[in-house]
């Protein structure tokens, strides 16, 4: 039998990580998605996916394209009754699924990238499950590196800020 004493010891010890002589309570700069495993990334992507699919074929079959109001999900528009930054995204999908180019724009421009997102991002991640690769992983990882980077993160955040100006004057 062992001696619990020294196993409940060692739970109540800090975890030094890597380097043993790192000051307890530090933690490492990187986010949750950074420290995910390949296998556990594409998980999490195939989901992501399959729940966009699935959210996408429910408004579409409800017609969410042709109601400005559309289902009331975000919840710092039902909050504060001022549209996110990708308010409008469902609506600009659905519109691309109909080929109706200027009303995705006009809804939002993020759901181009969205559509884009929902039809490379399966096939990438089948093609490197088939072939047992990992491109996209690593350029999941070199795409974070980047967008780390100042010169990289201020534009993309402008842009953002930019289309959420957008949509509040729009109204959405």
């Amino acid at each position: 039998m062992r001696r619990t004493r020294n196993l409940v010891h060692r739970r109540l010890v800090f975890n030094h990580g890597r380097n043993p002589r790192e000051k307890p309570g530090k933690t490492s700069n990187g986010t949750i998605l950074n420290s995910l495993s390949r296998n556990k990334l594409y998980i999490l992507l195939a989901i992501a996916c399959l729940v966009g699919y699935s959210w996408l074929f429910f408004n579409y079959r409800s017609g969410a394209e042709t109601d400005p109001d559309g289902p009331g999900v975000c919840l710092i528009k039902e909050v504060t009754h001022i549209p996110c930054p990708s308010c409008g995204s469902t609506r600009s999908a659905i519109s691309l699924l109909h080929g109706n180019m200027t009303d995705a724009l006009y809804w939002n421009p993020i759901g181009f990238l969205l559509g884009i997102i929902l039809v490379v991002v399966p096939l990438w991640l089948l093609f490197d499950v088939v072939l047992k690769k990992d491109t996209f992983f690593r350029f999941y990882k070199k795409s974070e590196t980047t967008l780390e980077q100042k010169k990289v993160a201020v534009p993309l955040i402008i842009l953002v800020l930019a289309n959420w100006i957008w949509n509040i004057f729009k109204a959405l």
